[in-house]
């Protein structure tokens, strides 16, 4: 009886494991929705609406102009994207460099037309309004 009543323990250890973990990844997949959306803005040459629809910690941080001097620069020499594979996306609650918030890391393996091997990192927080908005972006 006590070994039944020890699993029986154990399982409903797991079960509040998994259930405190799931909001995590509801997080995380919403985050991936926006990512995706900002991401597309942005691999179609939209600059000036990328920013527009990104977080408000993001535009107080870098003005629309420099934003789109940024990606003249650096994302459209790029080339048209010919694969993006999510790599992991990771839910936290502090990100470095940042404010306290809601944030998903998300990697994705990421291949250009004229650079293969890269991977790109979005960052959406969720934004007190309950909208994730990304708040940064880079290209390794």
């Amino acid at each position: 009886m006590r070994r039944i009543l020890s699993a029986m323990g154990i399982m409903m250890l797991l079960c509040s494991a998994l259930v405190l973990s799931a909001p995590a990844t509801e997080k995380e997949k919403t985050a991936m929705v926006a990512a995706e959306k900002w991401l597309a803005l942005v691999d179609q040459g939209k600059y000036a609406q990328s920013w527009k629809e990104s977080s408000e910690l993001f535009r107080a941080a870098v003005t629309a102009e420099q934003w789109d001097q940024t990606l003249q620069g650096s994302r459209k020499p790029l080339g048209k994207v010919v694969s993006r594979k999510l790599k992991k996306a990771t839910y936290s609650d502090a990100v470095p460099g940042a404010p306290k918030g809601e944030y998903v890391v998300i990697q994705f393996d990421t291949a250009f037309e004229n650079r293969a091997g890269s991977v790109e990192t979005v960052t959406p927080m969720l934004e007190k309004d309950g909208t994730w908005r990304v708040s940064g972006f880079y290209i390794q």
